[in-house]
């Protein structure tokens, strides 16, 4: 991914719209981000986001494997044909140029996301912790250096537990979708311990156990976000917007524990107005 950018401007433009739309968390919080770092946060999490829904677009894994390739080879810098005619390639180049971004976190990122073509479960509550680790806290940690001028600010440890905590949750959020496409992201071990089967997620067959694995995935956000309150102190205030996501999680959580939720049905989401009034409260506090 490399060259000259030539129409920066429209493609930062594209990036923002996209992730306004698709990754609505991540949008706010770059709000509270200095205004001359919030294009490259977006071109960073609409590269994400596209990465993300490369499933979404393809009808079996085979076309799915060709595209992530594609953004391999696009920020390998070796992608046949214009690839910064993409505008999110166009101003992620620019972003990584710009800032010193390691190439090697965004391609363990793809690498990571091959997993979401196929429908394999999660085996293990490790599995999913290495996952979350190359996709959420990778993005964190990207992100700040983004927010740091591409110097390392420190805050490492802060952005796995950060990440693995958002991740979890977002998880559970997407489960109604990811249950109807076949996709299990609960970890074969959680599910082993309750009693529950990989064909009771996608069939929609709830039940105690099934109750009960969640309440344990919820248990292990909580764990994370505990131990990344533990770290704030090494979370330099100028990269805090990068970790500011991790303040939606008490309003998530709270929504998946109301008597009647439905993890099969319910899409556990906030008015846009309360995000940014929890988003402004942390960002305050200098999280």
């Amino acid at each position: 991914m490399a060259g000259e950018r030539a129409t920066p401007a429209p493609a930062y433009a594209h990036c923002q719209a996209l992730v306004r739309e698709r990754d609505p968390d991540r949008y706010y919080a770059s709000l509270f981000a200095p205004a001359e770092k919030r294009p490259h946060l977006f071109a960073l999490y609409a590269f994400s986001t596209e990465v993300a829904r490369v499933r979404d677009a393809v009808s079996n894994p085979m076309p799915g494997e060709i595209r992530l390739q594609w953004w391999r080879d696009a920020i390998e810098g070796t992608a046949r044909g214009d690839a910064l005619a993409n505008p999110v390639a166009a101003a992620l180049n620019d972003t990584v140029t710009r800032f010193r971004l390691p190439r090697a976190a965004l391609l363990d990122l793809i690498d990571a996301r091959v997993f979401d073509l196929y429908d394999d479960p999660m085996p293990s509550t490790g599995d999913l912790e290495g996952y979350l680790g190359e996709t959420s806290s990778a993005l964190i940690r990207l992100a700040s250096l983004i927010l740091a001028d591409g110097e390392d600010p420190g805050g490492a440890e802060a952005a796995g537990h950060a990440g693995l905590a958002f991740g979890v949750i977002g998880l559970l959020r997407a489960l109604p979708w990811h249950a109807r496409q076949g996709q299990v992201y609960v970890p074969r071990d959680i599910l082993e311990r309750h009693g529950v089967t990989r064909e009771d997620i996608v069939l929609g067959r709830g039940g105690p156990g099934f109750r009960a694995a969640l309440g344990e995935m919820r248990d292990l956000a909580r764990s994370h976000r505990a131990r990344l309150h533990d770290l704030g102190g090494t979370i330099p205030r100028p990269i805090a917007p990068a970790f500011l996501p991790v303040a939606l999680l008490p309003g998530y959580l709270a929504e998946m524990e109301r008597p009647g939720y439905d993890p099969f049905a319910t899409i556990v989401d906030r008015p846009g107005w309360r995000k940014l009034i929890t988003l402004w409260r942390a960002a305050r506090r200098g999280f």
